[in-house]
C-alpha cells in the first residue's frame, strides 16, 4: 500500500500555485478587486437592491478568473479531453480543493459561488452518462462557452430530503404534432437562476408519491412561458443566488428530457456524488486553514506575557481537531480513489455510503474549526476582519443542502446493517 500523492500530482500542484501567484494574485489585487475578500466582502458582493442577488462586477471578476484559467489549461481539468479538459480523476480533484481551500479565502478558490480555476463540473458526468449526443454538444460544449448555464431543480417547498414525495408533475401532452410535456409545481433553491439558460427540472411523470422510479427529468429553456422566478431567498452567507421558481402549464417537446423515462432520480446520485467528495475536500482545506491559522496566532500572541499557544487550553481543542483533519484526509483521499476505480454508474451501489462519511464529517469538522477559530483570536476573530465567520456561514450550509447530514447519515446506516449495498448479502436469512 503506497498512501504517497504520486509525483505528478505534486508537480501539478506546484504548477497551479505558479499560475495563482502569476495570474490571479495580481487580478485580485487589482482594482479593488480586494473588497470582494477582505472585512468588506459581503456587502461588495451582494446587490441587496436588487433581490439580494451577487453584484455583477464580483460576477465578472470570478469569470475572468475562469478565463485566464481555462487559457491556461486548468479550468476543465476534471472533464474528459474530447470536451477539452485533461480527464481529472476524482482523486486529483479532492487533493486539489483541499489545497486549495487550505489556503484560504481568494479568487483562486471561492465556494460560496461555487467558484475555482480549477472547475467543478458535475453536469459534465451527468451528460456524459445520460444525455443524447445533441444534449452532450449543447450543454457540455456549449456549458464551457459559456452559452448554456444549467440550474438544478429537484428541492421543492414542502419537499427537501424527501425528494420522492415531489409535487411537481408532468404529463404527456401532444401539441401540433410534437410529442411532450406539460409541467406544474415549484422548485426551491434553485440556485444560478439568474443567469441560467436551462434548469434541469425534475418531475414525477409516473408511480406513486415516494416511489424511486417514475420521476424524469427535463432541461426546460428559463424563457419558457410558465416559468417563473417567484422570489431569491436571503440567506445565512449573503449574496443569494438561490430562488423559490413556479412552472405553470410549462409545455416542453420530449426531445428535453435528460435520461430515460422514469429514471431520473439516478441523475440526481449521479449529480450529488461528485459533489459530496469534492466538496468534503473543500471543507477539510478550510477546516486545515483554521486550525493553522490558529496554532500560528496562539504562537504569536501574548498576553501576560506568555505565548498562547503554552496553554493547554489552547492546545488540546486545536490538536483533536488537527486529529481529525488528518483522519479525514486518508478516508477522502481513499475513497476518491476508489470512484476512480469503479463505473460511474456502480458507485451509487457500492460506495456511496463512504462518499456520505466523508461529507457529512467534514462539513460539521470545518463548521467546529471555524468556531474554535474565533475562540483562539478572540474579538478580532468574530470579527470580518478576519475569514472565520465566512467560512463559518458559508460552510455551515453544507450540512443541509449536499444532502442533510442526518439524510446521508441513513445511508451510512443503511448500508452498516445490509439493507442496502455490498453488506445486504451478509444478512439475506434474516
Amino acid at each position: 500500500m503506497d498512501f504517497a500523492l504520486p509525483a505528478d500530482l505534486k508537480a501539478y500542484l506546484a504548477e497551479l500555485d505558479a499560475f495563482i501567484a502569476a495570474e490571479i494574485k495580481p487580478l485580485e489585487q487589482q482594482d479593488d478587486n480586494i473588497r470582494f475578500f477582505d472585512h468588506r466582502r459581503e456587502w461588495a458582493r451582494t446587490d441587496f437592491e436588487h433581490g439580494g442577488l451577487p453584484r455583477r462586477e464580483w460576477e465578472l471578476l470570478l469569470r475572468e478568473a475562469t478565463i485566464r484559467a481555462d487559457k491556461a489549461g486548468h479550468w476543465r481539468f476534471s472533464a474528459p479531453k474530447k470536451y477539452g479538459g485533461k480527464d481529472g480523476s476524482n482523486l486529483w480533484m479532492a487533493v486539489i480543493r483541499d489545497h486549495f481551500a487550505a489556503k484560504g479565502l481568494g479568487l483562486h478558490n471561492d465556494l460560496q459561488n461555487e467558484h475555482s480555476i480549477v472547475g467543478n463540473f458535475p453536469f459534465v458526468a451527468m451528460f456524459e452518462t445520460f444525455g443524447t449526443e445533441a444534449q452532450k454538444q449543447e450543454f457540455i460544449l456549449g456549458g464551457f462557452a459559456r452559452e448554456r448555464i444549467t440550474a438544478f431543480g429537484l428541492t421543492e417547498p414542502n419537499h427537501g430530503s424527501d425528494a420522492t414525495h415531489m409535487e411537481t408533475r408532468a404529463v404527456p401532452e401532444t401539441r401540433d404534432g410534437v410529442d411532450g410535456w406539460l409541467i406544474n409545481g415549484e422548485k426551491m433553491w434553485t440556485t444560478g437562476m439568474h443567469v441560467a439558460t436551462h434548469c434541469a427540472t425534475f418531475a414525477r411523470t409516473s408511480g406513486k408519491d415516494g416511489a424511486a422510479r417514475g420521476i424524469s427529468c427535463f432541461l426546460v429553456p428559463t424563457d419558457t412561458p410558465g416559468l417563473k422566478v417567484e422570489e431569491y431567498l436571503w440567506t445565512f452567507n449573503m449574496p443569494t443566488d438561490h430562488p423559490r421558481v413556479s412552472f405553470t402549464n410549462v409545455w416542453v417537446p420530449d426531445t428535453t428530457r435528460l435520461g430515460p423515462p422514469d429514471g431520473g432520480l439516478a441523475l440526481a446520485q449521479s449529480f450529488v456524488h461528485q459533489n459530496r467528495i469534492r466538496q468534503a475536500a473543500s471543507s477539510l482545506g478550510a477546516a486545515t486553514f483554521c486550525v493553522e491559522e490558529s496554532v500560528r496566532y496562539a504562537r504569536e500572541r501574548k498576553p501576560f506575557g506568555e505565548p498562547l499557544s503554552k496553554n493547554q487550553a489552547i492546545q488540546f481543542p486545536l490538536v483533536e481537531l488537527a486529529t481529525q483533519c488528518e483522519m479525514l484526509r486518508m478516508l477522502i483521499y481513499k475513497t476518491a480513489w476508489e470512484m476512480d476505480n469503479m463505473p460511474h454508474e456502480a458507485i451509487e451501489s457500492q460506495l456511496s455510503d463512504k462518499i456520505s462519511m466523508c461529507n457529512y464529517w467534514a462539513n460539521r469538522l470545518v463548521c467546529e474549526a471555524a468556531d474554535r477559530a474565533m475562540q483562539v483570536h478572540g474579538g478580532i476573530g468574530y470579527s470580518r476582519h478576519k475569514p472565520f465567520e465566512h467560512i463559518f456561514r458559508h460552510h455551515r450550509r453544507y450540512r443541509i443542502t449536499e444532502g442533510s447530514e442526518e439524510i446521508q447519515m441513513r445511508k451510512v446506516a443503511a448500508y452498516l446493517f445490509g439493507y442496502l449495498g455490498p453488506r445486504k448479502a451478509l444478512f439475506a436469512d434474516l
